[in-house]
């Protein structure tokens, strides 16, 4: 078989693996199905960290107004213990605490989730004039028709305030009309954050701490505006190969929608307020906040998504993702349980934080736990096969080259471009790679970021890419000394191959 047509069945095949692949399951210890007890959850996040080697997690589990089990695993990047009081950052469970911001001073009528932004934020401008009928509702509802289509933020270099988060969209176009279409973009709840600091005349740190999280009782937690100003700069894990490898957050913008800092002690409380036990909060602001926009048929309220369990339960959730550290809240309405786990590993490569709480689900509603583990553990052993393939048969097609130009002398340039063509495709496909992760998952990138979210893509992607350089380059150059050495030998015999053919 041609090589051409190996690499291109390499290819395929390692598309389809990465992109098919579903959670890996293993065996694991199943513990006893029905109500969630601390003993309980402890067993199984000791099983879930020996099956994945997941460095770290904070787990808070509630039911009702009652706290079930508040705890910290493992350790953090900077090697210490985490334990229930531990800082962890929630990535974009903090919409939910901008949302109820907002909705407080909604209550309070200081504002109203139906007028224009620009009624309480005039800076807030874009280039496109339908932003003006933008409303403080659609922001947090994430129906005000920006999108990172449009404005791709996490590919910029990061302000460093709500004020300049806010100044950077003033070049920025609308993807859809406001109210039309809900689309997931972290800007909404910048903006959000910086209504607010301008309605109530205080920085929006000072604000949360006394109007959200002292209320609640949160007393460990804040807010921040980059990545930057996280316990130990954001820095955690991701996953390769069945491995964890410790790495630095790069920095990005976060307040408002991304930036609080929370432990597991003060994520029982939100949990339990957010249940609406105890009276905490309104029962009114919680409806409003939880309950599905329905625009275009989103299931995405104000920082949470309405939804259904596995056993067809309703569930109200959010999850939240930085490139080294990922989170999940999780009401069960029915059961009155509420799950709250953040872990410090990354966006994609690690979901854990996610696993863990289906997992916790599951006991809940009387399923055998599957063992799930994250689907990189599986898939990355693949990936790292088709990288050593694609590195075999590059190596293979330089060694052939000059074979290859030899067979090709004395044709048109043309039929041997188009010879070379097919091998631009893993060149492509690695240089465009980070547009198709944004597509698929609606949220633009970088091919840096790529090494964060899922490393053996990027390393199967990039061999393939350089196979395929290297294979063109020395079938070029070989092309070129032999045609070279041809015309060499053509001034030299000319003259008597004239005489013979005058003959």
């Amino acid at each position: 078989m041609k090589m051409r047509k190996v690499a291109a069945m390499t290819g395929l095949a390692g598309v389809l693996l990465a992109m098919g692949m579903t959670a890996a399951q293993a065996s694991a210890v199943t513990p006893s199905a029905g109500d969630l007890s601390a003993s309980v959850i402890d067993d199984y996040m000791r099983d879930y960290v020996e099956r994945t080697g997941l460095p770290g997690a904070t787990v808070a589990v509630t039911k009702g107004d009652q706290v079930v089990h508040v705890a910290g695993y493992g350790h953090t990047a900077g090697g210490e213990a985490i334990t229930k009081g531990t800082p962890m950052p929630l990535a974009s469970l903090s919409k939910s605490f901008t949302a109820l911001a907002v909705l407080r001073l909604a209550d309070e009528r200081k504002i109203s989730l139906d007028a224009a932004v620009q009624t309480y934020l005039p800076e807030f401008t874009m280039a496109d004039p339908r932003a003006a009928k933008i409303t403080v509702r659609q922001l947090l509802q994430q129906t005000s028709g920006m999108s990172d289509q449009s404005f791709p933020e996490l590919t910029l270099a990061a302000p460093d305030t709500l004020k300049d988060a806010v100044g950077m969209l003033r070049t920025a176009p609308l993807a859809s009309e406001p109210g039309t279409k809900m689309a997931y973009h972290n800007p909404n709840y910048a903006v959000a954050a910086r209504l607010v600091e301008v309605v109530a005349g205080v920085p929006f740190a000072d604000h949360m701490a006394a109007n959200v999280f002292g209320p609640l009782g949160m007393t460990s937690t804040a807010t921040v505006n980059t990545t930057s100003d996280l316990p130990g700069r954001g820095a955690g894990y991701i996953r390769a190969y069945g491995q964890v490898v410790e790495r630095s957050q790069p920095k990005w913008f976060i307040n408002g929608g991304a930036g609080v800092v929370s432990t597991a002690d003060d994520l029982a409380r939100w949990l339990i307020a957010q249940n609406g036990a105890g009276g905490v909060l309104p029962e009114k602001i919680l409806k409003t906040a939880q309950s599905a926009s329905g625009v275009a048929g989103s299931t995405y309220g104000m920082g949470w998504s309405e939804g259904k369990t596995d056993g067809g339960a309703p569930r109200l959730q959010h999850t939240g993702w930085l490139l080294t550290h990922n989170s999940v809240q999780t009401l069960l309405p029915e059961s009155t349980y509420g799950i709250a786990v953040v872990t410090n590993t990354g966006m994609i490569s690690g979901d854990d934080a996610l696993l863990i709480t289906n997992g916790l689900i599951d006991v809940v509603e009387g399923r055998p736990v599957a063992g799930a583990v994250p689907f990189t553990m599986s898939a990355d052993l693949w990936l790292a096969g088709l990288s050593v393939l694609n590195l075999g048969l590059g190596i293979l097609g330089v060694y052939r080259a000059g074979s290859w130009a030899r067979r090709r002398e004395g044709r048109a340039a043309w039929r041997v471009i188009v010879r070379l063509i097919p091998y631009a495709a893993p060149i492509v496909f690695f240089f465009g790679l980070a547009d198709l992760i944004g597509f698929v998952m609606n949220r633009a990138g970088t091919l840096e970021q790529i090494t964060y979210v899922w490393l053996a893509l990027y390393v199967w992607a990039a061999t393939a890419a350089l196979a395929a350089a290297a294979v063109v380059v020395s079938r070029f150059v070989h092309l070129v000394r032999a045609r070279g050495a041809r015309g060499r030998a053509g001034e030299t015999s000319g003259p008597r191959e004239t005489i013979t053919s005058r003959a």
